[in-house]
């Protein structure tokens, strides 16, 4: 098991609701495949600049502990979700 860390920039195209929902789907997802440690809503923020015609984002921070195998499975399932904006995983 390896820690990690993983920030996610999610849509608000749809309203916050939306947003809350994808924060609830990649929790339980990385609480099924690894520990959770940390959840960090840090809310709506302006982004730095427009991503698919969108100024504003979702931005959260989950603080994990997995097996090495499980942050490419996360990312392929960032990419694959609609409503995410951005997405990055990184080792601690």
């Amino acid at each position: 098991m390896s820690k990690y860390e993983s920030v996610a920039v999610f849509s608000v195209k749809e309203g916050e609701e939306a947003a809350k929902n994808l924060v609830e789907k990649f929790k339980a997802l990385i609480e099924a495949n690894g520990t959770m440690e940390a959840v960090d809503e840090w809310g709506v923020r302006k982004l730095a600049y427009e991503i698919n015609y969108e100024t504003d984002g979702y931005y959260v921070l989950y603080t994990f502990e997995a097996d090495v195998n499980f942050p490419a499975e996360l990312d392929r399932i960032y990419n694959i979700t609609d409503g995410v904006l951005r997405s990055i995983i990184v080792a601690r």
